[in-house]
């Protein structure tokens, strides 16, 4: 590496990405010159992410804060743009940071359709949409702010549980036609309805990205572009007579996806190749989802197989026909009688938001929050982030958490003090408290004496076993 840890320092304080405390402490503790090691040592105390430093070593060092947010993460990447996690430098919030891809950065028309997709995002407001804050361009970069939902996408969710129970697919079916429904009233259609693009939130609500992305056809044309899903939609129109943009196919796609969530199969085989995406054969003769699973109710099944019609006059022809279908399928499998906003609020199964308790966490640094936030999110928990202890108390006050984690390493000397304000018995909520001591700071420990069982103190090492059932512990303790 040509860097000089000087110069690496330089620009990690040109970026903001660390403060010039933590700088100072990391150029006392590292007696090098090599910017390799010292980027090795950030890395290493987690004080930069690997994204990061390989940014850094690469000398990429302006894709590293757009929009005024730190990325931290690639997310996901696919052949229009790529998602990254990020930060904001305001607030330390959490945001999800779309970039267009640099090869389609000087093309005015993808540019364009880029620019829409924020357009329609920033207008639609739904509990199955995922918002999207801001659309801009800083610097090189054509850029998305949007809400970054904790979870992963539904193809990732089919991975591990394979298939679902049909209450909870229908649930789940529920929330994406409540979320098309919504999205009509405004004239827009999705155009690229598919798995990775239904995010599962960690409360167990769905949410539908990308509205409006591959709704230009004309660009499908292009040499070198690879817009799938949009290859699809073309085909199943032009193949049964509908019309262009024509809303009715959204349906046929959310058939598809009600069909794999039910059978664990996808209704027919995904392919790179273009041709065969392009037969229109390949959607007409979708094997009908009992003759995959003949336990599949029959209410269920009618919903899917009606989706499915390749006649377009055949099939649902608005969402709010498919919500109401659905429905009634919910009614009949025993679950709950109402509207989307009740299937959005309860998601699909044991631990949902409505039941699952929320627990925040204050930790800013990113490899620590991605493994408790998994972890819990997996055992029930809804799992909320601060990096700021500040923000985090004054939380406590306006929009308390079931149980507060308060980390020594990052909360410092101070937690004792929040310790004691938050286990305060004067607290309307009296929410649970767990302080998470580091082995520097044991002789803390005395000072933080719980004032009982809904109050707990921890010392590392700790397993994130222990952790769990100490929360849960002082969660049972609540009065």
């Amino acid at each position: 590496m040509s860097l000089t840890v000087e110069d690496l320092s330089n620009s990690i304080a040109r970026l903001k990405l660390l403060s010039d405390a933590e700088l100072l402490q990391a150029r006392s503790a590292v007696r090098t010159e090599d910017a390799g090691e010292f980027l090795d040592y950030l890395v290493r105390r987690q004080m930069l992410t690997d994204f990061q430093a390989d940014r850094l070593k690469g000398g990429e060092h302006d894709i590293l804060v757009v929009g005024g947010c730190k990325l931290l993460y690639r997310n996901a990447s696919g052949s229009f743009a790529r998602l990254y996690r990020a930060c904001s430098m305001s607030d330390g919030s959490m945001v999800g940071i779309k970039l267009l891809r640099e090869r389609w950065a000087k093309d005015a028309d993808f540019v364009r359709l880029f620019h829409r997709e924020g357009e329609i995002g920033q207008k639609l407001k739904h509990p199955n949409i995922v918002p999207i804050y801001r659309c801009g361009t800083d610097r090189q970069y054509h850029y998305l702010a949007m809400e970054f939902v904790e979870g992963g996408n539904l193809r990732d969710f089919l991975k591990i549980r394979k298939k679902l129970v049909p209450l909870e697919a229908c649930k789940y079916a529920l929330q994406l036609a409540s979320g098309l429904e919504y999205a009509l009233r405004f004239g827009f259609t999705h155009r690229d309805l598919k798995p990775t693009n239904v995010l599962m939130s960690s409360t167990g609500v769905v949410k539908l990205i990308d509205f409006g992305l591959a709704a230009d056809d004309s660009l499908l044309n292009r040499a070198g572009t690879d817009l799938q899903q949009a290859v699809e939609y073309s085909t199943l129109e032009k193949g049964s007579g509908a019309p262009t943009n024509d809303p009715r196919s959204d349906l046929f796609f959310l058939g598809t996806i009600l069909y794999e969530m039910l059978t664990g199969q996808k209704p027919y085989a995904s392919t790179k190749d273009r041709e065969e995406r392009k037969r229109f054969g390949r959607y007409r003769d979708i094997p009908f989802v009992t003759s995959i699973d003949r336990h599949i109710p029959p209410d269920v099944a009618t919903v899917v197989d009606n989706l499915l019609q390749i006649n377009p006059a055949m099939r649902y022809q608005t969402p709010g026909l498919v919500v109401a279908a659905l429905q009634k399928a919910i009614v009949s499998l025993g679950g709950p009688a109402g509207g989307a906003d009740a299937a959005s609020s309860e998601g699909g199964g044991e631990g949902s938001a409505a039941r699952s308790p929320t627990v925040l966490i204050v930790e800013n640094r990113p490899k620590q929050q991605d493994m408790l936030r998994d972890y819990l999110s997996n055992r029930g928990y809804r799992v909320l982030m601060l990096s700021d202890v500040d923000r985090a108390m004054s939380r406590l006050k306006n929009q308390p958490p079931d149980c507060l984690v308060l980390v020594g390493e990052v909360v410092g000397d101070r937690i004792v003090s929040d310790f004691k304000t938050a286990a305060d018995d004067l607290l309307a909520t009296k929410p649970a408290v767990v302080a998470l001591l580091s082995e520097k700071q044991v002789g803390l420990q005395d000072g933080l004496s719980p004032n009982s069982a809904r109050t707990q103190v921890l010392v590392q090492p700790v397993t994130l076993r222990e952790l769990r059932r100490r929360i849960q512990q002082s969660l049972e303790a609540r009065t």
